[in-house]
């Protein structure tokens, strides 16, 4: 195959010129966002009730518009999904992200509009490949194909003809441009089966005699797809399988409890591993530099940024902040206004601010995914911090895992429990356990304090998990598939009481 990368290198040249200006002007970029995304829904029925006509100035806007939690905007996203025009954006909506459902179990579908497609989730990717190239002078990664390890459509709903309802990464192969689908596996047919069990031999026979360079997905699935690749071609090297593999461009999860496991199988003078950050409601962030996972914030991709220190989430009417006013080494709440019609959205994941200038970011966690039953405060970050020293102390190898509290009774005090399903069990499980409980002080002052003395807060138990039993619990939901995740953390026991019942089965 003629290798693609100097030309596409050169195409993408001026657009990482122009991100990289973009450093010091946060305020006159997302300020110009924030104003073509008002100009653009002027005429919609949101733009109407806002009188968005009339504003101008993000003071104006965060001061008319209020703070949306997705059942706040659920009606009106329904209407849209049965084929209503000009409800939060302009124009009929054909395509929506079945996202994880909330409190109340139903399912959210997140619009994407065709300005989404093209200003922002096929720009991002864009601009993925962009920062790639330019941290990687060698690459060829035009040189072969992408795996990219998508998710399906639901059926659940009764929709109009031409609207399709599924996994983000569903709707994005569908309705890719025919010409990258020269450079990428397996076939669209393939991509959106919908029974993962199916669907994963059938990956692996379609990419084992394929030239792949490069991999896009979420860390946890393709360790099963890179597994049943090895496997199928009796090798333990995944180069040996794909001598050119050269980048694997992850998300969804945090890479470091898996990072471990995939330099045990490859070839680590090729490879490279390169964060994003992209949901289901947008395409936020890249990792730009080698030197730290913070991930570069995408202003000018239709999306405007607010944040809402974590400290204030849960006030009843908190005050955001816009991107230009943030604090580096604060966590916030994340808030977005996007061309999919979310307007102050309330995603609810939190990031950490890393720097300022340029405006980079880490994934600290969700706003729904955290422990406070004891005034602990334990948030996702901290677990995966934890998790990570604890596994490299004693040479485990984690598959996953989720915590969640249990309160004292029968004379013992109340404690964490961890369900994990290794791939390698520690060494020594006491001292993984000590590890663990340690590293979770250490980052967390609150967690130490309730740990203090084994007075309020005792020692984490671990449970060890048959192999398979998260997948088994996804499925039970009907969530087993390729974009799929388990919560790490819970402040109730639903999750973790669900899986300890299919690990007794």
């Amino acid at each position: 195959m003629i290798d693609f990368t100097p030309l596409m290198r050169k195409s993408m040249r001026n657009r990482l010129e122009e991100q990289l200006r973009y450093k010091d002007h946060a305020d006159s970029v997302q300020q110009e966002q924030l104003v073509s995304l008002i100009e653009h829904a002027a005429l919609t029925e949101f733009g109407r009730k806002y009188d968005f006509s009339t504003v101008r100035t993000y003071r104006q806007f965060a001061s008319t518009v209020p703070l949306h939690h997705y059942e706040d905007l659920r009606e009106p996203i329904m209407r849209m999904v049965r084929g209503e025009a000009d409800v939060l954006w302009r124009g009929r909506t054909r395509n929506f992200a079945q996202s994880s459902g909330t409190s109340g179990g139903k399912s959210k579908y997140i619009p994407i509009t065709a300005d989404s497609f093209r200003l922002n989730h096929y720009r991002g990717s864009a601009d993925v490949v962009a920062h790639y190239l330019n941290l990687n002078p060698e690459s060829r990664i035009m040189s072969g194909k992408g795996l990219i390890l998508g998710g399906s459509y639901a059926n659940e709903l009764d929709l109009k003809p031409g609207v399709r309802v599924g996994d983000l990464s569903a709707n994005l192969i569908d309705n890719i441009n025919p010409v990258v689908n020269l450079f990428r596996v397996p076939s669209k047919k393939i991509a959106l089966m919908e029974d993962w069990r199916q669907k994963l031999p059938a990956i692996i026979r379609a990419s084992a005699s394929e030239n792949v360079t490069n991999l896009s997905g979420v860390p946890s699935w393709f360790l099963a797809v890179l597994r049943g690749v090895m496997e199928y071609r009796g090798v333990e090297c995944i180069h040996d399988v794909w001598p050119n593999l050269e980048v694997f461009f992850h998300g969804g999860i945090a890479f470091e409890p898996y990072r471990k496991q995939y330099e045990s199988f490859c070839d680590m003078s090729k490879m490279h591993f390169l964060d994003t950050y992209n949901a289901s409601e947008g395409f936020f962030a890249v990792q730009s530099d080698w030197s730290t996972t913070a991930m570069l914030l995408l202003l000018d991709v239709g999306i405007f940024y607010e944040f809402i220190p974590v400290e204030n989430s849960g006030d009843e009417h908190p005050a955001a902040l816009p991107a230009w006013e943030v604090e580096a080494g604060r966590t916030y709440e994340l808030v977005i206004t996007a061309c999919n019609g979310l307007w102050r959205y309330r995603i609810g994941d939190t990031v950490k601010v890393q720097s300022v200038k340029p405006l980079k970011i880490t994934i600290a966690g969700r706003t729904q995914s955290f422990i406070n039953a004891f005034g602990e405060e334990l948030m996702v970050y901290n677990a995966e911090y934890a998790v990570e020293h604890a596994a490299a102390a004693t040479g485990a190898s984690v598959l996953n895992y989720t915590a969640a509290p249990v309160f004292a009774s029968d004379g013992r005090k109340a404690h964490h429990q961890w369900i994990f399903e290794f791939d390698r069990e520690p060494a020594d499980m006491a001292l993984f356990v000590r590890v663990l409980d340690e590293k979770l002080k250490q980052v967390n002052s609150d967690y130490e304090a309730k740990r203090g003395g084994d007075i309020f807060l005792d020692a984490p138990q671990v449970v060890v998990a048959r192999r398979g039993v998260f997948d088994d619990w996804l499925a039970s939901t009907g969530k087993l598939g390729g974009q799929r995740k388990v919560p790490r953390l819970a402040n109730n026991r639903l999750i973790a009481d669900a899986i300890l019942t299919l690990n007794m089965e």
